[in-house]
């Protein structure tokens, strides 16, 4: 409770700027990082889940997969998939690829390398598929469902249950419904990260990280009602995309027979998405951080980042 009275009060740095939009499609945006700068290599669009902000992916000024990625020479766009309009309730899933990340992508001048995060992931798979992307790796993105813990998929289907009536009335899915399905994962893991908080020294860099990356999980907006239908009952429920049955654009999304390069990154210790859960591509790459810290921990920029700056420059990104 200390370390919780502690987060609600302490300072915060400000977010730094995202980048300049370059299109919108709806409520999304895509965002090139990189800004002005000309780059003699392929642009990589970073797409994270629809799930908390896209922001993870530029945190801040010292945690930034986008910024690194740009210091290597990279040229990174981010997709920001805003706030969905209440017209928007109908849009599942396949509609946020089809109707929002498609249009995205080909408003650029050149076919770029995709790179998803989490339910990021599991769209940008779709998406190489539908445009035929010269490129795309995951982070933690799940596809087999069925390789969850039963444990974990009984708390999903029964949180499911309990919150779609109040869901279907208003029309989305409210952040709040997901962010207690993430503590009702490990509910001693939140009390003991929060305890920690309380003996980290004020200003400190571990004091303003954790703040960082707190008020991203705890912010986001709300899936539109479509999507928590699809991701709840066709995803986890009915294990569509790792059957070879989750239909996008009028096809089958088989990620396996993609004629690209492809590159997944899985943690061996993600209670969010088990490495069991993620796709067999081309290339795999094994973690021992966490599903979050894969992105923004301390250990990242030396583990995770130069991994995916390798795969990037090998495929011409």
């Amino acid at each position: 409770m200390i370390g919780l009275r502690r987060y609600e009060t302490a300072p915060r740095r400000p977010l730094p700027p995202h980048g300049e939009v370059h299109t919108r499609c709806g409520a999304a945006k895509l965002l090139h990082v990189g800004g002005a700068k000309k780059y003699p290599r392929r642009p990589v669009v970073m797409i994270p889940s629809l799930i908390n902000p896209h922001h993870i992916l530029d945190l801040s000024e010292r945690a930034s997969l986008a910024r690194y990625l740009g210091e290597c020479g990279h040229d990174p766009w981010l997709v920001d998939w805003g706030h969905p309009d209440p017209a928007d309730a109908g849009l599942d899933l396949a509609g946020h690829i089809e109707q929002r990340l498609l249009p995205l992508l080909r408003s650029m001048s050149e076919p770029p390398l995709l790179l998803g995060y989490c339910l990021g992931g599991t769209l940008a798979l779709a998406a190489a598929q539908l445009v035929a992307a010269p490129g795309v790796a995951t982070i933690a993105a799940p596809w087999h469902f069925d390789r969850f813990p039963q444990s974990d998929l009984n708390l999903i289907a029964s949180l499911w249950h309990e919150a779609k009536p109040l869901c279907e009335r208003l029309g989305y899915v409210p952040m709040e419904v997901l962010q207690t399905g993430f503590w009702a994962l490990d509910p001693a893991r939140t009390i003991r990260k929060y305890a920690a908080f309380a003996d980290m020294e004020d200003g400190s860099e571990a004091q303003f990280a954790f703040l960082a990356v707190e008020d991203w999980a705890n912010e986001g907006a709300p899936l539109t009602f479509a999507a928590g239908v699809e991701l709840f009952e066709n995803l986890y429920g009915a294990n569509l995309p790792g059957s070879g049955k989750w239909i996008v654009g009028g096809q089958a999304i088989e990620p396996n027979m993609l004629p690209c390069p492809s590159l997944s990154v899985r943690s061996m210790g993600d209670r969010i998405v088990p490495a069991a859960a993620s796709p067999a591509l081309r290339q795999q790459h094994e973690s021992a951080l966490g599903h979050v810290g894969m992105i923004v921990s301390s250990r990242a920029p030396d583990q995770i980042w130069p991994v995916l700056s390798r795969w990037l420059s090998e495929n011409g990104g």
